[in-house]
């Protein structure tokens, strides 16, 4: 399956499959009562998602959407199950699905606690461009998604980009 920047693959509350990124980007966003949403994470190719359904199946907990021109593997979600319980060591893969993703988010947390402003941009534009050299992260987030991803104001990433 192919999503062109913008398009929705899941909606917060929905259930169904899960999706195997192969290329592009996807951002999860969550969306609250009064309208606003969060952006909770990004999803890199190669990772198998929504993370918190990889052992049991549960509604997706927020929205994905294509950051940048992506192709999706759906993978149903019996598929999936059966092959957990009949392949034991498919449970490895998820442990490492997961460990990964761990690493990440503790990158994040370093984003996070970096004691400068720039410093946090900085950290975030590096990171994400060893996944996407050729690209910067202003061109693919909003000035408001950099400041959900590295604990700032959108007015001070403003600030900040215009500086570097």
């Amino acid at each position: 399956m192919f999503l062109h920047k913008g398009e929705v693959l899941f909606r917060q509350g929905e259930s169904g499959p899960l999706f195997e990124l192969k290329s592009g980007l996807l951002k999860v966003v969550r969306v609250h009562e009064d309208g606003t949403a969060s952006l909770l994470n990004l999803i890199l190719p190669g990772e198998v998602i929504p993370h918190h359904s990889l052992i049991s199946q549960k509604d997706y907990h927020g929205t994905a959407i294509a950051l940048l021109p992506a192709e999706v593997e759906v993978i149903p979600e019996k598929q999936w199950y059966r092959g957990l319980s009949e392949n034991p060591e498919k449970y490895r893969e998820v442990a490492l699905l997961l460990q990964t993703r761990l690493r990440m988010m503790q990158q994040r947390i370093d984003q996070l606690t970096a004691v400068s402003t720039k410093d946090r941009v900085l950290l975030l534009q590096s990171w994400f461009q060893q996944y996407f050299p050729d690209l910067s992260v202003k061109d693919v987030l909003t000035q408001e998604e950099i400041g959900q991803f590295v604990g700032l104001r959108r007015e001070t990433v403003n600030r900040v980009l215009r500086h570097l």
